[in-house]
């Protein structure tokens, strides 16, 4: 069996159920393993939980498609809906880790959310976000920094996105090419 793409996702971990941010989670969860990837996430609440909820509401959804890099040290710390916790004790460190996904969703988010889309660029990841407010937003459609990080994809940038059907089509337009120029 080929290896499913490991797709990290960011955001408000204050989110509401129901707010904009945790309904376009949600769905992103559920297109996301319909799509064949996995999600990790740091495991907490808000946008975090909302993704892995509706990962695991996917009809094509199995058990390891939610997995979390909680910043504590205790697994119970995770939201119900992520099956594989990694408790790292590494507090914000853990970002590093994340943003070493195959790619990097974020939906709003503060300061936490602003490092793990700076470390996913810096680590030359594919990085989507939703044009929603937080730091997603205000990134949205911009590089993170004037560096050129590929020769082989000269409109690389942050890529803003309103849906998770548009998320999910921007993984499957793009992702073979980031993931392939960060190897070399």
């Amino acid at each position: 069996m080929a290896r499913r793409p490991l797709i990290a996702v960011s955001g408000d971990g204050t989110a509401e159920p129901g707010s904009p941010h945790w309904v376009c989670a949600e769905g992103l969860g559920a297109a996301l393993v319909d799509a064949g990837h996995r999600v990790v996430t740091g495991g907490l609440g808000g946008v975090m939980e909302a993704v892995s909820r509706g990962a695991r509401r996917s009809a094509a959804y199995r058990d390891g498609d939610t997995l979390a890099l909680v910043p504590g040290h205790l697994a119970s710390a995770a939201n119900a809906y992520c099956d594989v916790v990694l408790p790292t004790g590494l507090d914000h460190a853990r970002n590093v880790l994340v943003a070493h996904a195959d790619a990097l969703v974020a939906i709003g988010g503060g300061a936490g959310t602003l490092s793990e889309i700076a470390l996913a660029w810096v680590h030359r990841r594919l990085v989507i976000a939703f044009r929603l407010p937080g730091w997603s937003g205000r990134l949205a459609d911009a590089p993170v920094d004037q560096r050129r990080r590929f020769r082989e994809i000269p409109d690389d940038r942050v890529f803003g996105v309103d849906t998770p059907t548009e998320a999910v089509e921007v993984l499957a337009a793009r992702l073979h090419a980031y993931v392939a120029a960060a190897a070399e």
